[in-house]
Order: structure tokens, then sequence, then C-alpha cells
């Protein structure tokens, strides 16, 4: 089917340009930082009835989340995506307009951040803390995912089923997995979905460590089946077989993380609190 003819530019005020891909990090901060907000001032989700730090601070937090996202983002695109480029170019590393933002050195960022930001702000268990952001997280996930579909990149490889989409960016112009937007529906909305249940039916936000495993698990494989019809970055290619990428090595690690944090957190033998009538 015909690519949507949407503009990447959302809108211009004179030179001053603002893309969809910016708007959606913006609105995926702005978003995750007001459903934080609930989920830090509903005290009986929470292991004890304590969150890793007040509600009131998640928009100082969410500062610092727009910092990390970024510094993370770029660093880890910078080291594991590109860096021969890099080294012979050091003066590139802060140019961003050709995009180059790493999802898992954006999460390590965002992980230091929020362990960082809950020592600041006193005594909050930073396990609590990651499972803060694991709740919210999947929200930017769908909507840059979303800009990633409008603005034609990460396409997936050719494909015959009737999705399939002819993106302009294509020099071969061939209908080709929307890859896009199967990350958008598995690691933003499917993924929001399950850990919406687990922390407000199973109340998993009283185990520190067990949403942030269910995040590391979900996001992992997700992102694993979808590098199966994705299409590599051109400067690496395949790293082996001709279907192994560094999307998929990227996330082994973020599985296996999530594995332990479940099994710490189901483990525990702290008692959970118990919910109100």
């Amino acid at each position: 089917m015909p690519f949507p003819n949407i503009d990447p530019i959302a809108f211009a005020i004179g030179p001053f340009a603002v893309r969809w891909y910016a708007l959606g990090y913006l609105f995926g901060v702005g978003l995750g930082a007001a459903y934080g907000y609930l989920l830090l001032a509903n005290s009986r989700l929470w292991h004890k009835g304590e969150p890793p730090f007040a509600a009131k601070d998640i928009w100082d937090f969410a500062f610092w989340t727009m910092l990390a996202i970024v510094l993370g983002g770029r660093v880890g695109y910078v080291l594991f995506y590109n860096l021969p480029y890099y080294l012979a170019n050091p003066g590139q590393i802060i140019n961003t307009l050709d995009g180059g933002m790493s999802y898992h050195g954006g999460m390590l960022g965002l992980m230091l951040a929020v362990v960082l930001f809950t020592r600041f702000k006193g005594n909050g268990n930073w396990l609590s803390g990651l499972d803060l952001i694991a709740s919210v997280s999947t929200i930017g996930i769908f909507l840059v995912r979303i800009a990633n579909f409008i603005n034609a990149e990460l396409y997936g490889a050719p494909t015959t089923l009737p999705w399939g989409v002819v993106f302009p960016t294509d020099p071969e112009q061939l209908p080709r997995h929307p890859s896009q937007l199967y990350e958008a529906a598995l690691e933003g909305l499917l993924l929001f979905l399950l850990i919406r249940v687990a922390t407000h039916v199973f109340y998993a936000l009283r185990r520190p460590g067990m949403v942030a495993g269910i995040f590391g698990v979900g996001y992992g494989l997700s992102r694993i089946a979808v590098e199966f019809v994705r299409l590599p970055d051109s400067q690496i290619g395949y790293l082996f077989g001709g279907w192994l990428t560094m999307g998929m090595v990227l996330s082994i690690p973020l599985v296996l993380a999530g594995l332990g944090l479940i099994a710490y957190a189901a483990t525990r033998k702290e008692s959970a609190l118990r919910a109100p009538a």
C-alpha cells in the first residue's frame, strides 16, 4: 500500500522547524510524567506504601529524563552503531540532525538518572525507581516509533503481505514491513497494557524490581522478534548468518537482566503491602 504522505515537519515558524520526531520525545516525557504522577500519588501500589520519591518531584525528574534520554541515546548510538566514523569525525558526535539515537543507550541513561534522582531526593528504593520508569516509558516508545514511521525510517525487509508499505525513502521502492508500527504495537501499546495489569491487578510494584523485570523481558523479546523483519543499520549490516543484528545483541542482556529482576523480586522474603478494602 502507498505510504501516507505526512510531512516529517509538524510545523514551522520562519526558519525554525519542529519535527514529529522531536514532538514524540517531548510528549512521551510529558505524558509519561503525568502518568508517573498518578502512580506515585497512589501509595497503596508501592512496597510498604513508599514510592521511590514524592509525586510532586516527578516534574523535576522529567527534566532529568530529557537530558538522560538525549545524552544516553546519542552516546549509545556512537558507541554501538557507528564508532569508527565518529572516531574519525569527532566533531560530528554532537550533530544529531542526521538522526543517530540508540534506544538501548537512552534506556541506560534513563536508568542511571532514576537511580541518582532517587538517591538525591531521599532514601527511596532505587529498584522502585526502575519500576516507575518501566511503567511509564512505553508511552514514549509508542510515540517515537510512530514518528519513525512518519519519517519513513527504520523500515523493514521486503514483503508480499497486503499491509506492506512503499516508503518514499526506499531507493528500491518495494513493499516493506512497517516495522516501526510493529514496534509501536509490541514495545509500546501491548507492553503498556501488560504492565498496567501487573501494577493495578497484581500489585507488582509492591515487589521492587518486578515491573522493571517485566519491562526488560517484554521489550527485549519484542525487539528481537521485530529485528527479524527490520533492516539493520546500513553501516553495520547483519552480524552473522544474514539474520543476527546489533538490535538483537543489545536486547539479549536486557532479557536476561529482566529475568534476573523478576526472580529476585519474586523470591524476596519481605511481605507485600495489603491492598485496602
